[in-house]
C-alpha cells in the first residue's frame, strides 16, 4: 500500500511512524440508494425522537470527530493521534476493521466518502491559527493515498467541517467565535503532493439558539464542529456543540443550499459534539461526541423538520453582548464582552488536544 509519507508529502508535524495496516472493506466504502446502517439498526420510521442506537467505547475513538454511514456500518475517525486510521464500526458501536497510514497528522477533524468510495479526511484543524497549509487526505478503495494541500486567501482558520458537493468538490467551514464561518472551496483542480489556494465562496452564521451541550457554555451554540452531505444528495448539514442545521441541496449547488434559511434540529446534551453524518438512507440523522464513552445516536429527519422552528435570519450575526447580557453600560459591557471571549479561546484550545 502506498503510504501518505509519498513524494512531495513531509508532514507537517511530527514524523511518519509504523502503523496498524488494516484493511479496507470494499463494500463498506462505496455509498448507493440501498444502504442501511447496519441490519441491527432501527430505521428512522421506528424511531419517535433521538434514540441512542449503541456506545462507542473503543480508546482508539476516545476523541471522536468524523463520522460517515456505509454499507457496512459507519466509518468513524479520532480526532489527532500519532497516525491516520479509519476504523468501521458494526450496528453495536464495535470496531470490525481499520485502515491505517502510518503517519502523524496535525490535526485531522472531519470526514465524508466520494462516490468512488475514497475517504477524504480534513487534516484542517488550527486551535492557535498558524498554519501555512491546510490539508484534505484521501485514502482510495484501492489502497493508495494522496495529500491535498490547502491554503487560505485571508490567512489561517480553525476548521473543523467539510462538506463534499456530490460531484466531489470539497468545502470547508470554518469555526468561528461569534458564529459567523467562512466556507472556502479550491479556486482550481487540486494537486496531490501539491498546494491549491482555497476561494472563500460563502458565509454561514450560526445562531445562540438555548440548547445547553459542549465544553464553552453558549458559545458552543455558534461554532461550528462538523458537517455532512447526504449520500443522496437531497439534504447537507452543519453542526455546533448544540444543535444541527440542515439545508436542502439541489444538485451540487452548496454554495446556493447555504444562501437558504436551515432548519435547526436541537441535539443531545453532550460533553464535546463534532461528529455528525446522515444516516445511509438520508432519513436521519447520527451524532456522536467526543469522550469515552459516546453514545452514537439517531436523529429522524422527518420529525425534526416537521416540529423544529427555522433558524433565526442570516444578517442576525450575534455578538459578543450576546454572550453577556447583564443590563450594564455599553463599555461595561464591552469590557466584560473581550473577557469572556479571551476566556472562550482559551478553554476552547484547552479541549483540543495538539499532536
Amino acid at each position: 500500500m502506498q503510504s501518505f509519507c509519498h513524494a512531495g508529502y513531509v508532514p507537517e508535524a511530527g514524523r511518519p511512524r509504523s502503523g496498524v495496516r488494516g484493511r479496507l472493506l470494499a463494500a463498506g466504502l462505496v455509498l448507493g440508494a440501498g444502504l442501511v446502517l447496519g441490519s441491527a439498526a432501527p430505521v428512522a420510521a421506528e424511531v419517535a425522537g433521538p434514540a441512542t442506537l449503541c456506545q462507542v467505547a473503543d480508546p482508539r475513538l476516545a476523541e471522536l470527530s468524523g463520522l460517515v454511514a456505509v454499507a457496512d456500518g459507519v466509518l468513524a475517525m479520532n480526532d489527532g493521534g500519532e497516525e491516520l486510521a479509519v476504523h468501521l464500526l458494526d450496528s453495536a458501536c464495535q470496531v470490525v476493521d481499520t485502515h491505517a497510514a502510518p503517519v502523524d497528522p496535525y490535526d485531522p477533524e472531519d470526514m465524508a466518502v466520494g462516490a468512488d468510495g475514497t475517504v477524504w479526511l480534513a487534516d484542517t484543524g488550527d486551535n492557535n491559527a498558524t498554519r501555512a497549509t491546510v490539508a484534505l487526505l484521501a485514502l482510495r478503495p484501492d489502497g493508495t493515498t494522496g495529500i491535498f494541500r490547502l491554503t487560505y486567501p485571508d490567512g489561517p482558520h480553525d476548521a473543523e467541517a467539510l462538506l463534499l458537493a456530490p460531484d466531489g468538490t470539497p468545502y470547508v467551514v470554518t469555526k468561528e467565535v461569534l458564529g459567523a464561518s467562512g466556507v472556502y472551496s479550491p479556486s482550481a483542480a487540486l494537486v496531490d503532493g501539491g498546494t491549491v489556494a482555497l476561494a472563500k465562496v460563502a458565509g454561514v452564521n450560526m445562531t445562540l439558539t438555548g440548547t445547553p451541550g459542549g465544553p464553552v457554555g453558549r458559545a458552543g451554540q455558534l461554532l461550528v464542529t462538523g458537517g455532512a452531505v447526504s449520500a443522496d444528495g437531497r439534504h447537507l448539514a452543519l453542526r455546533t456543540y448544540t444543535d444541527a442545521y440542515v439545508w436542502p441541496l439541489a444538485g451540487s449547488d452548496v454554495v446556493g443550499a447555504l444562501s437558504a434559511d436551515p432548519v435547526t434540529i436541537p441535539l443531545p446534551d453532550s460533553p464535546q459534539g463534532e461528529a455528525i453524518s446522515f444516516a445511509a438512507d438520508g432519513a436521519s440523522l447520527l451524532v456522536a461526541s467526543e469522550g469515552s464513552p459516546s453514545d452514537l445516536t439517531q436523529i429522524p429527519l422527518d420529525a425534526a423538520l416537521v416540529t423544529a422552528a427555522p433558524a433565526a435570519p442570516a444578517s442576525a450575526v450575534p455578538g459578543f453582548t450576546d454572550l453577556t447580557r447583564s443590563g450594564l453600560s455599553p463599555w461595561t459591557s464591552a469590557l466584560l464582552a473581550a473577557s469572556v471571549a479571551t476566556v472562550v479561546v482559551w478553554i476552547s484550545r484547552k479541549f483540543r488536544r495538539r499532536p
